[in-house]
């Protein structure tokens, strides 16, 4: 009678094929157990520095946008700040200080990032519909986009620069409404002319948004979906030659925010709704989780945004919640890039 056992691998066939072909010379080979993914490491983030309370006004506060300044200082801004005060801050992260940069009456900004054009810092009006640029010393206040795009109003949330210095905005329209709603878009828009074309339409509230570490294509955040899509871009980056979803988050109740990208290729998806960075590889492998320490976690209920210094390893995440806005800090898995300083 036959014994049944557990059917060979392909791995194993090919190891056992291997082994015959050498004519008896013992050959190691690995197990199905070697050819897994590595399960993914947890690193717990050190505190920075507090950069914000909560404000009297508006009953909370949320740092986004952080990104470097050519000076080695870091830039983030307050989403919720109410009119006058700081919305644009500089943090000195070797004094561990942070002094305002500028504010306004109106704006609601929850993305920064230095064009490489102009070297002027661009920041994303999510309820203006608006894209306003300021020097880095936070003046001459100009307004660089406005307007509807296809006869639609955007809601724009995140931006990333390509090597030109056009702009690839995730338009997040729908973000308060149903997800079955999908009325977000990502529009492009040119670095000199501020023409804006839509890219793809139709979405559930996109968020993040980055390239790639080849600026080849783009990953973006479905906010309401709980996935990142990859979109593989044409020569000149006019047009979205394929597409497909790419990463699942399984967040319950909490759900994606920005995406930061470093040297390696490997993705930072920041997290609303529980303070934490997820770390995936180009292929969609969970790689790490980053967290804030236990005790500081019960007052921080967000991670908006990661930002790795140029050309370092050295990571800083922007983190809200009732304790006020923090900076923490810890080790990226490669360098910084242009993909992982703003947006």
């Amino acid at each position: 009678m036959p014994q049944h056992g557990r059917k060979p691998t392909p791995t194993a066939i090919t190891c056992a094929l291997a082994a015959l072909s050498l004519a008896g010379v013992a050959v190691g080979c690995a197990n199905d157990a070697d050819t897994r993914s590595p399960r993914p490491t947890d690193q717990t983030a050190e505190l920075l520095l507090q950069v914000t309370s909560v404000h009297e006004e508006t009953g909370m506060t949320l740092l986004e946008g952080p990104t470097f300044d050519e000076d080695g200082h870091l830039l983030v801004v307050d989403v919720t700040a109410p009119p006058g005060e700081p919305k644009v801050m500089r943090v000195d992260v070797e004094a561990l200080e942070a002094e305002t940069v500028f504010t306004d009456e109106a704006g609601v900004y929850t993305s920064a990032q230095f064009s490489p054009l102009d070297g002027r810092l661009y920041l994303t009006d999510i309820m203006g519909g608006t894209i306003v640029s300021i020097t880095p010393e936070g003046e001459d206040e100009t307004v660089f986009f406005s307007g509807d795009v296809d006869g639609a109003r955007m809601h724009p949330d995140d931006v990333a620069f390509d090597e030109a210095g056009n702009l690839y905005v995730s338009d997040t329209t729908g973000f308060m409404s149903p997800a079955w709603e999908e009325e977000g878009r990502v529009v492009r828009i040119d670095g000199r002319s501020g023409q804006a074309t839509v890219l793809a339409e139709d979405l559930p509230a996109p968020n993040g948004i980055s390239f790639d570490e080849d600026f080849a294509g783009l990953w973006v955040g479905q906010y309401a979906a709980n996935r990142v899509d990859y979109y593989a871009l044409n020569e000149d980056g006019t047009q979205v030659e394929t597409s497909h979803a790419a990463i699942h988050f399984d967040g319950g109740k909490s759900r994606i925010d920005s995406i930061a990208v470093d040297a390696g290729g490997n993705l930072y998806q920041a997290v609303h709704g529980q303070p934490s960075i997820f770390v995936y590889s180009s292929t969609g492998r969970h790689l790490a989780t980053v967290t804030v320490p236990e005790e500081a976690a019960e007052g921080l209920d967000t991670a908006t945004n990661v930002a790795i210094a140029p050309g370092t390893t050295e990571a800083y995440v922007t983190v809200s919640g009732e304790d006020g806005g923090f900076v923490y800090t810890f080790d990226a898995l490669d360098e910084g890039i242009r993909q992982s300083n703003g947006g």
